[in-house]
Protein backbone atom coordinates (compact mmCIF):
# COMPACT_ATOMS: atom_id res chain seq x y z
CA UNK A 1 0.00 0.00 0.00
CA UNK A 2 1.21 3.51 -0.78
CA UNK A 3 1.93 5.72 2.20
CA UNK A 4 0.05 8.92 3.01
CA UNK A 5 3.01 11.06 1.92
CA UNK A 6 2.48 10.13 -1.73
CA UNK A 7 5.88 8.53 -2.38
CA UNK A 8 4.76 7.30 -5.83
CA UNK A 9 4.05 10.81 -7.12
CA UNK A 10 7.38 12.07 -5.76
CA UNK A 11 9.37 9.30 -7.45
CA UNK A 12 7.78 9.94 -10.82
CA UNK A 13 8.21 13.74 -10.45
CA UNK A 14 4.57 14.44 -11.17
CA UNK A 15 2.50 17.39 -10.08
CA UNK A 16 -0.08 15.99 -7.71
CA UNK A 17 -2.76 17.22 -5.33
CA UNK A 18 -4.81 15.34 -2.80
CA UNK A 19 -8.05 15.39 -0.88
CA UNK A 20 -8.83 13.55 2.37
CA UNK A 21 -12.13 12.59 3.94
CA UNK A 22 -11.67 11.83 7.64
CA UNK A 23 -13.95 9.86 9.94
CA UNK A 24 -16.14 8.52 7.15
CA UNK A 25 -18.77 6.26 8.71
CA UNK A 26 -17.84 3.33 6.49
CA UNK A 27 -15.45 0.48 7.15
CA UNK A 28 -12.18 0.47 5.22
CA UNK A 29 -12.94 -3.12 4.17
CA UNK A 30 -15.97 -1.89 2.18
CA UNK A 31 -14.24 1.16 0.68
CA UNK A 32 -11.12 -0.58 -0.68
CA UNK A 33 -12.82 -2.58 -3.50
CA UNK A 34 -14.25 0.65 -4.95
CA UNK A 35 -10.90 2.41 -4.68
CA UNK A 36 -9.23 -0.46 -6.51
CA UNK A 37 -11.60 0.05 -9.44
CA UNK A 38 -10.72 3.73 -9.99
CA UNK A 39 -6.96 3.55 -9.34
CA UNK A 40 -4.80 4.66 -12.34
CA UNK A 41 -7.93 5.74 -14.23
CA UNK A 42 -8.60 9.15 -15.74
CA UNK A 43 -10.88 11.51 -13.85
CA UNK A 44 -13.71 11.24 -16.38
CA UNK A 45 -13.54 7.44 -16.38
CA UNK A 46 -13.46 7.33 -12.56
CA UNK A 47 -16.55 9.55 -12.41
CA UNK A 48 -18.41 7.11 -14.67
CA UNK A 49 -17.39 4.11 -12.55
CA UNK A 50 -18.48 5.81 -9.33
CA UNK A 51 -21.76 7.02 -10.84
CA UNK A 52 -22.82 3.48 -11.81
CA UNK A 53 -21.44 1.73 -8.73
CA UNK A 54 -23.98 0.03 -6.46
CA UNK A 55 -22.02 0.57 -3.24
CA UNK A 56 -22.95 3.46 -0.96
CA UNK A 57 -19.26 4.30 -0.43
CA UNK A 58 -19.03 5.52 -4.02
CA UNK A 59 -20.85 8.75 -3.13
CA UNK A 60 -18.26 9.63 -0.47
CA UNK A 61 -15.36 8.72 -2.78
CA UNK A 62 -16.80 10.80 -5.64
CA UNK A 63 -16.98 13.82 -3.33
CA UNK A 64 -13.36 13.31 -2.32
CA UNK A 65 -12.35 13.01 -5.98
CA UNK A 66 -14.18 16.22 -6.92
CA UNK A 67 -12.43 18.10 -4.14
CA UNK A 68 -9.03 16.80 -5.31
CA UNK A 69 -9.75 17.95 -8.88
CA UNK A 70 -10.86 21.37 -7.60
CA UNK A 71 -7.61 21.68 -5.59
CA UNK A 72 -5.58 20.87 -8.71
CA UNK A 73 -7.44 23.50 -10.76
CA UNK A 74 -7.24 26.25 -8.16
CA UNK A 75 -3.78 25.64 -6.70
CA UNK A 76 -1.77 24.32 -9.65
CA UNK A 77 -3.86 25.44 -12.63
CA UNK A 78 -4.14 21.90 -14.10
CA UNK A 79 -7.30 21.22 -16.14
CA UNK A 80 -9.43 18.16 -15.45
CA UNK A 81 -8.65 16.53 -18.82
CA UNK A 82 -4.96 16.20 -17.89
CA UNK A 83 -5.52 14.50 -14.51
CA UNK A 84 -5.68 10.88 -13.42
CA UNK A 85 -5.90 9.09 -10.08
CA UNK A 86 -2.37 8.11 -9.15
CA UNK A 87 -3.12 7.05 -5.56
CA UNK A 88 -6.21 6.20 -3.54
CA UNK A 89 -6.41 4.29 -0.29
CA UNK A 90 -8.47 3.89 2.89
CA UNK A 91 -7.03 3.84 6.42
CA UNK A 92 -8.92 2.57 9.43
CA UNK A 93 -10.32 5.17 11.78
CA UNK A 94 -11.68 4.97 15.34
CA UNK A 95 -14.36 2.40 16.11
CA UNK A 96 -17.47 3.27 18.12
CA UNK A 97 -18.52 0.50 20.50
CA UNK A 98 -22.20 0.06 21.23
CA UNK A 99 -24.28 -2.69 22.85
CA UNK A 100 -27.63 -4.21 22.03
CA UNK A 101 -29.79 -6.15 24.55
CA UNK A 102 -30.43 -9.80 23.73
CA UNK A 103 -32.17 -12.79 25.35
CA UNK A 104 -31.65 -13.88 28.99
CA UNK A 105 -30.28 -10.51 30.01
CA UNK A 106 -27.32 -10.67 27.73
CA UNK A 107 -25.76 -7.82 25.73
CA UNK A 108 -24.01 -8.10 22.36
CA UNK A 109 -21.43 -5.60 21.21
CA UNK A 110 -21.84 -3.57 18.00
CA UNK A 111 -18.77 -2.04 16.35
CA UNK A 112 -19.43 1.04 14.23
CA UNK A 113 -16.27 1.45 12.24
CA UNK A 114 -14.92 4.48 10.39
CA UNK A 115 -12.10 5.17 7.93
CA UNK A 116 -10.03 7.94 6.39
CA UNK A 117 -10.24 8.14 2.58
CA UNK A 118 -7.42 9.70 0.55
CA UNK A 119 -7.44 10.40 -3.20
CA UNK A 120 -4.33 11.75 -4.97
CA UNK A 121 -4.67 13.25 -8.44
CA UNK A 122 -1.63 13.69 -10.72
CA UNK A 123 -0.99 15.20 -14.13
CA UNK A 124 -0.22 13.10 -17.20
CA UNK A 125 3.20 13.49 -18.80
CA UNK A 126 3.56 15.34 -22.11
CA UNK A 127 4.17 12.12 -24.03
CA UNK A 128 1.02 10.56 -22.63
CA UNK A 129 -0.98 13.68 -23.48
CA UNK A 130 0.28 13.56 -27.08
CA UNK A 131 -0.77 9.91 -27.33
CA UNK A 132 -4.24 10.80 -26.03
CA UNK A 133 -4.55 13.63 -28.54
CA UNK A 134 -3.66 11.36 -31.46
CA UNK A 135 -6.21 8.81 -30.25
CA UNK A 136 -8.88 11.49 -30.01
CA UNK A 137 -8.09 12.67 -33.55
CA UNK A 138 -8.32 9.12 -34.87
CA UNK A 139 -11.67 8.67 -33.17
CA UNK A 140 -12.96 11.88 -34.71
CA UNK A 141 -11.80 10.76 -38.16
CA UNK A 142 -13.53 7.41 -37.74
CA UNK A 143 -16.73 9.10 -36.67
CA UNK A 144 -16.59 11.40 -39.69
CA UNK A 145 -16.02 8.47 -42.04
CA UNK A 146 -18.91 6.56 -40.52
CA UNK A 147 -21.20 9.57 -40.84
CA UNK A 148 -20.17 10.04 -44.48
CA UNK A 149 -20.76 6.39 -45.32
CA UNK A 150 -24.16 6.51 -43.64
CA UNK A 151 -25.14 9.61 -45.59
CA UNK A 152 -24.05 7.96 -48.87
CA UNK A 153 -26.03 4.83 -48.07
CA UNK A 154 -29.10 6.92 -47.28
CA UNK A 155 -28.83 8.79 -50.57
CA UNK A 156 -28.44 5.52 -52.48
CA UNK A 157 -31.47 4.03 -50.77
CA UNK A 158 -33.52 7.12 -51.58
CA UNK A 159 -32.49 6.93 -55.24
CA UNK A 160 -33.41 3.24 -55.37
CA UNK A 161 -36.82 4.03 -53.93
CA UNK A 162 -37.35 6.84 -56.42
CA UNK A 163 -36.58 4.69 -59.52
CA UNK A 164 -39.38 2.10 -59.01
CA UNK A 165 -41.90 4.91 -58.75
CA UNK A 166 -40.97 6.12 -62.23
CA UNK A 167 -41.24 2.57 -63.64
CA UNK A 168 -44.67 2.15 -62.05
CA UNK A 169 -45.87 5.39 -63.68
CA UNK A 170 -44.65 4.15 -67.10
CA UNK A 171 -46.45 0.82 -66.61
CA UNK A 172 -49.68 2.62 -65.73
CA UNK A 173 -49.49 4.70 -68.90
CA UNK A 174 -48.95 1.60 -71.00
CA UNK A 175 -51.90 -0.17 -69.41
CA UNK A 176 -54.18 2.77 -70.05
CA UNK A 177 -53.14 2.97 -73.69
CA UNK A 178 -53.73 -0.75 -74.23
CA UNK A 179 -57.18 -0.60 -72.71
CA UNK A 180 -58.19 2.36 -74.90
CA UNK A 181 -56.93 0.57 -78.06
CA UNK A 182 -58.85 -2.61 -77.26
CA UNK A 183 -62.07 -0.70 -76.67
CA UNK A 184 -61.78 1.14 -80.00
CA UNK A 185 -61.08 -2.11 -81.88
CA UNK A 186 -64.06 -3.85 -80.29
CA UNK A 187 -66.37 -0.97 -81.22
CA UNK A 188 -65.18 -1.05 -84.83
CA UNK A 189 -65.71 -4.79 -85.11
CA UNK A 190 -69.20 -4.56 -83.67
CA UNK A 191 -70.21 -1.83 -86.08
CA UNK A 192 -68.87 -3.69 -89.11
CA UNK A 193 -70.65 -6.92 -88.18
CA UNK A 194 -73.97 -5.18 -87.77
CA UNK A 195 -73.72 -3.48 -91.16
CA UNK A 196 -72.80 -6.76 -92.91
CA UNK A 197 -75.77 -8.60 -91.38
CA UNK A 198 -78.22 -5.89 -92.46
CA UNK A 199 -76.95 -5.95 -96.06
CA UNK A 200 -77.16 -9.75 -96.19
CA UNK A 201 -80.74 -9.73 -94.88
CA UNK A 202 -81.80 -7.14 -97.47
CA UNK A 203 -80.31 -9.20 -100.31
CA UNK A 204 -82.09 -12.32 -99.14
CA UNK A 205 -85.41 -10.52 -98.88
CA UNK A 206 -85.03 -9.06 -102.39
CA UNK A 207 -84.38 -12.48 -103.95
CA UNK A 208 -87.43 -14.00 -102.27
CA UNK A 209 -89.76 -11.31 -103.70
CA UNK A 210 -88.53 -11.92 -107.30
CA UNK A 211 -89.14 -15.65 -107.04
CA UNK A 212 -92.72 -15.05 -105.84
CA UNK A 213 -93.48 -12.82 -108.85
CA UNK A 214 -92.23 -15.42 -111.36
CA UNK A 215 -94.30 -18.19 -109.72
CA UNK A 216 -97.47 -16.08 -109.97
CA UNK A 217 -96.93 -15.48 -113.69
CA UNK A 218 -96.45 -19.20 -114.38
CA UNK A 219 -99.63 -20.03 -112.53
CA UNK A 220 -101.65 -17.50 -114.57
CA UNK A 221 -100.31 -18.96 -117.86
CA UNK A 222 -101.30 -22.47 -116.85
CA UNK A 223 -104.76 -21.31 -115.92
CA UNK A 224 -105.33 -19.73 -119.32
Amino acid sequence: MVSLDGSLSKIENRESTRAVVRYARVSAHKARPVLNQIRNKSVSRADEILAFSERSVSEIISGCLNSAVANANNNNGIPQEELFISECFADEGPTLKRFRPRARGRATSIFKRSCHLTVVVSRYSEEELEVFQTRAELRDERKNLQSETKSEEETKSKNKKAKPSKEESVEEDVIVDDSEGEESVEEDVIVDDSEGEESVEEDVIGDDSDNDVENDEQNEKEAN
